[in-house]
């Protein structure tokens, strides 16, 4: 795998695909500016050999060129991250950006404006993508967070780059620290998978089932396994249609001698609000009217159990609806046990949307190993997808 630090860039335009699809508030400032701080080494790599930086990256999906989806709100933010003025072209490909691209010195950045304000990107349209290789000497991809879409500027282009293109340091490391979990010898290795569906984890499950000692299951996608082997789960979420898949994948993981660990208790309301009446309840005797929205204390203690032994972790979706405060309190034990676990030398991997909200909100980033800056892209990988972004690099 070439890396930025294989090449000096000494008097070379690199092309940078970023991922700064960052959240902007309605005043339009960055809320969470995590991927940008993600990719200063590689910005900086280059700059400091010599070179000069074009940074492209999309930003939400626009329609038509609406203002807000502009790139122009990350300048100022971008420029204090890395400590240099960004310059910013508001168009990604034409005479404008080639001749902003031409004035561009050693030491400088430029950035994009929006690839998506044309439908050629998503596309993955050749002309668009040889239009956008133009503008640079050598081809870096560093967003992980877009590795898993064929778009013109993460997989097209590299085409336009035979021999010179390479990752960027945070794609490499994503790479890395996703292969730690799927071929580590570190065992034994806890996968924890929540979040509100089976459907959507499914192919996951079944991929690293062969890899993992411990399944723990927990989210709304626990209720579904609960009611397949007969339980009562009141008024819970549930993918009535999937009750057989979950009993095929405990039978599975049973076969693969891989230990599955369901919640037995759960904080159940009498409806889905933050003024609920709440009680705690055995996982299978929810009764009518009420559901679970987050796990109960016995299973805090036996989910913790594990983890603590574990030397291995991958944490991919809450136990509960964390983002009330209410029922907030069992993914905060998980988050705290894993922190604790790494502390004791495991290693643990966080990724996808809601797992890597929930470490912000507990301040647990630093106290894991590693945080995944792309929930989709690491789920394909973790899924045993080769990913277009990372093929086109390889080839």
């Amino acid at each position: 795998m070439k890396t930025v630090n294989d090449i000096n860039f000494k008097s070379k335009r690199a092309l940078i695909r970023v991922d700064f699809n960052v959240p902007l508030d309605e005043d339009f400032n960055v809320t969470d500016d995590t991927r940008m701080v993600a990719a200063k080494p590689t910005i900086l790599k280059i700059l400091e050999d010599g070179g000069s930086c074009i940074l492209m990256s999309h930003l939400g999906r626009p329609k038509n060129r609406e203002s807000e989806f502009s790139l122009q709100h990350i300048v100022k933010p971008l420029s204090n991250i890395l400590g240099v003025q960004v310059k910013f072209v508001d168009d990604c490909i034409g005479e404008k950006v080639e001749n902003a691209v031409a004035d561009l010195k050693s030491g400088e950045i430029l950035l994009l404006e929006n690839l998506r304000y044309y439908e050629e990107e998503t596309k993955g349209d050749s002309a668009f993508a040889e239009k956008l290789s133009k503008l640079g000497d050598i081809y870096v991809n560093d967003a992980f967070g877009t590795a898993h879409r064929a778009h013109a500027s993460t997989a097209i282009i590299a085409e336009f780059f035979p021999e010179n293109k390479c990752f960027g340091l945070l794609l490499a490391s994503e790479i890395e620290n996703v292969n730690k979990v799927l071929e580590t010898n570190e065992k034994p290795v806890t996968a924890i998978i929540g979040g509100a569906k089976v459907s959507s984890k499914i192919t996951i499950i079944e991929n690293i089932l062969d890899k993992i000692d411990h399944l723990i299951i927990g989210g709304g996608m626990a209720f579904t396994f609960i009611k397949a082997q007969g339980g009562k789960i009141g008024s819970s979420l549930v993918e009535d249609d999937k009750q057989e898949l979950a009993l095929e994948i405990l039978e599975e993981a049973k076969k693969k001698q891989v230990s599955v660990h369901l919640p037995v208790d759960a904080v159940i309301a009498d409806s889905f609000s933050e003024t609920a009446d709440t009680k705690i309840s055995a996982i299978d005797e929810i009764p009518e009217g009420w559901m679970g929205l987050d796990v109960g204390p016995m299973t805090n203690e036996n989910f913790a159990e594990v983890l603590i032994n574990s030397k291995t972790i991958l944490w991919n979706g809450p136990v509960g609806v964390f983002e009330m405060e209410k029922f907030a309190e069992g993914t905060k034990i998980l988050g705290n046990t894993i922190a604790k676990a790494t502390q004791n030398g495991a290693f643990s991997l966080v990724g996808g949307g809601d797992s890597v909200a929930a470490v912000q909100k507990f301040n647990l980033a630093d106290k894991v190993s590693y945080v995944s800056t792309g929930g989709g892209a690491m789920l394909e990988m973790l899924e045993g997808k080769t990913l277009p972004g990372i093929k086109a690099l390889l080839q």
